[in-house]
């Protein structure tokens, strides 16, 4: 009697072993996943950011493109984010030439592969490298 207890005991184990076995691989994978795309949204909201802090900065009458870029690149800094791994462009090219009343475009952009954690890469369901992410505000100039 007692051998059939143990040997049934012994049974329950392994096929806990098993169910774990089997279902590990996918929690971790949801969990890198969990990650992984939130830290691309924690990416994108910083870009905006920068683009609406940037195009703030842009319509204002003393403005200059270096100016704009000074203050993108504050808070871009403040977020961690390296200045090689971003790119800013401006419509118009002269944010000092634009005339009162007209809109000002900033666009702050960078490859997933210059600015993301990557804790799960693209062949198991992640980010591509290649993706851009963008942000872009435009405003009136003042």
């Amino acid at each position: 009697m007692k051998k059939r207890r143990r040997a049934i005991r012994f049974a329950r184990a392994g096929s806990s072993v098993l169910e774990l076995v089997l279902v590990l691989p996918i929690l971790i994978m949801l969990s890198f996943g969990v990650v992984d795309y939130g830290d691309y949204f924690y990416v994108k909201n910083t870009l905006q950011g920068a683009a609406q802090a940037g195009a703030r900065t842009a319509i204002t009458s003393s403005a200059t493109n270096t100016s704009v870029s000074n203050v993108i690149s504050s808070m871009m800094t403040a977020a961690g984010l390296q200045s090689s791994g971003y790119t800013v462009s401006f419509n118009p090219t002269d944010v000092s030439t634009a005339s009162s009343g007209s809109t000002v475009s900033v666009t702050v952009s960078a490859s997933w592969g210059s600015a993301g954690v990557h804790t799960l890469s693209a062949a198991y369901g992640g980010i591509s490298n290649s993706k851009q992410v963008t942000g872009t505000a435009v405003m009136i100039k003042e």
